[in-house]
């Protein structure tokens, strides 16, 4: 097969064939040389994550379901101190709030203070991490995990 170059002296491919697609020839992929490859398979979405034929380890959340949110929800009640960073502002661009887990979804956190009964919504994007004074729930109620969320993979 001929080399060609365009206008600036870098390496061109041949042109494909008239109606071929890239993945389309005589056993060839899109560039001079590879071969043609299947896309891959992924699982529909919703579909368990863990490959077949691994363990899940005991005590642990599934792969699929270890998410943060899912963390702060099964300890809902617990006191925590959150540490938050706000990009952008010029009063504050880091925080430290402590409160008890009412609450967690996907891009929030709402913690309230026992002191004062006051509720701080924290949004997602700007959590830090967390620190606990105890013993964290890292596993599942017995039984089924009502309201802990499963996202398909991004």
């Amino acid at each position: 097969m001929s080399q060609y170059y365009n206008q600036q002296g870098y390496q061109a491919y041949p042109a494909r064939q008239q109606g071929a697609t890239p993945y389309q020839g005589q056993g060839q992929g899109f560039f001079p040389g590879q071969q043609q490859q299947p896309f891959p398979q992924f699982p529909p979405a919703g579909a368990p994550q863990t490959p077949p034929g691994t363990v899940q380890p005991q005590g642990m959340l599934p792969l699929e379901q270890s998410y943060i949110e899912n963390i702060l929800r099964l300890n809902k009640g617990k006191l925590a101190t959150v540490y938050a960073t706000f990009e952008g502002n010029n009063q504050w661009n880091a925080k430290k709030f402590v409160g008890l887990i009412e609450a967690a979804g996907r891009d929030h956190l709402i913690l309230s203070d026992p002191q004062t009964g006051q509720r701080t919504l924290i949004p997602m994007v700007a959590f830090d991490y967390a620190t606990f004074d105890e013993e964290l729930e890292y596993e599942y109620p017995f039984g089924a995990s009502p309201g802990l969320s499963t996202f398909p993979p991004r």
